[in-house]
Formats: structure tokens, sequence, C-alpha cells
């Protein structure tokens, strides 16, 4: 469990990119904030979008903060190379409270509130409003990919990217395969992940996916351990 959730170590962006080099993050919480932070460390153009302009502000204030951290560790004691990396990462990102700003990208993915309903409201939305090409993908925890994705019409390019928190420091992440991504989609958002310096490991359209499922049992044992009284 801890390989799977281990820390991540390389924080450069000398990853080479591939084919999505735009990426929209719907959410502006922890988790959104976190995943925009690391691809534009990775050198894509990001644009956060959330409804609420304080919570983008807070996200904005977070990244800064979280990239001068890791411009300390990457660079340490050249101040030229902290002062471009957080320059040229920080540029990289676009905030809006307009979901149309964030359209015309390679990617789309969706942290926001877990919640089917709404998160179905928002992919149909998003299938309407994304050029052709876009791949949207979700970042549920729980929540079926397949349902999420049963009103859209490219649900070849639909998926799950499920990142875990913080998002610049654990270093895996899911992705999801629902009944219908095209293998191309899929090998499209195994490169993206490994282009932000993520462990990518797949799994399909099941309840926990892999980690959170593996947790449930392992918690629940911790718990039977205490009720024996073996822990003294």
């Amino acid at each position: 469990m801890n390989k799977l959730l281990g820390f991540t170590r390389n924080f450069s962006n000398s990853v080479s990119l591939n084919a999505i080099k735009t990426v929209t993050v719907v959410g502006g919480g922890l988790m959104g904030s976190g995943i925009a932070q690391v691809a534009a460390q990775a050198g894509q153009n990001v644009t956060i979008v959330d409804l609420k302009p304080e919570l983008l502000e807070k996200a904005q204030k977070s990244i800064q903060n979280n990239l001068n951290r890791v411009a300390r560790k990457v660079h340490k004691d050249d101040p030229s190379k902290i002062e471009s990396f957080v320059k040229e990462a920080s540029e990289r990102i676009k905030v809006s409270t307009n979901i149309e700003d964030g359209a015309n990208v390679d990617l789309v993915v969706e942290a926001i509130v877990e919640k089917l309903d709404v998160k179905q409201e928002l992919f149909n939305k998003l299938d309407k409003l994304c050029p052709e090409h876009t791949i949207l993908a979700s970042n549920t925890s729980s929540i079926s990919i397949n349902e999420i994705g049963a009103g859209i019409k490219r649900k070849d390019r639909f998926g799950g990217l499920h990142f875990f928190n913080p998002v610049p420091v654990m270093r895996l992440l899911e992705v999801i395969k629902g009944d219908h991504i095209s293998e191309e989609t899929y090998q499209a958002m195994m490169s993206w992940g490994k282009s932000i310096g993520k462990t990518c490991i797949t799994c399909k359209d099941t309840p926990g996916f892999v980690v959170n499922r593996l947790l449930g049992p392992y918690s629940a044992e911790a718990m039977r351990m205490y009720e024996r009284g073996i822990f003294i």
C-alpha cells in the first residue's frame, strides 16, 4: 500500500509531453488546484473553472505557495531558477467562473462535489460545449464512471482519472476504464498521467476502484484488532 501511495520525488518538468497539451480542471478546491498545479509544472496550459471567485483566488494563492516550495526543493540555492520555475508555471494557469472559457482544450478533468446528479449535469454540458477531440474525465473516488457518463455522446472519450490527496505529493493515479472507452483515449490518459509524473495503474469501473477497495478490508481488520485488544 505504501508503494502505491508513495510520495513523488521528481517534480521537474523534463518529461516529454504527449498529445494532451491543454487542460481544464473544473473545481477549484484542494483536489482541483492540485491537479492544475502538476499539469502546469509539466509545461501544460491549464484553466481552472469554478463558480466561486473566492475559491479561485484561494486556489491561486495555494498553488503559488506550493510552487515556491517545489522550486526550492528542485533548484535549492539558485534564486534565478527558483523564480523562473514559479513564474513560468504560474503563467500557464488561468482561472474563470465560466465553463465556456475552459471548453476548447484537449482534456477536461472534473473535480467537484461527489454527487452523481451534479456530475452528470456538468458532463452533459461539457459534452455539448467541448470540441469533438476533447477527452472528458472524472476524478471521482467512488461513483461509477459508467453512471456519470450515461448521458453523454462521447462515451468513447470518457473515463476516470482518480488522483490522491495531496495531488502534488501523492504519486499514484488510477486510470478508470468505462465500458465504452476507446483504446486511443485510454492510452492518451495513461500517457498524460505519466507526463505529469504519476505512477499510473488501470482498473475497470468497479466500486472503490483499486485503492479504496483495498482500504475497506484493511480498515475493517484494524477495527477488529482493536476490539480484540491486540493493541496495547
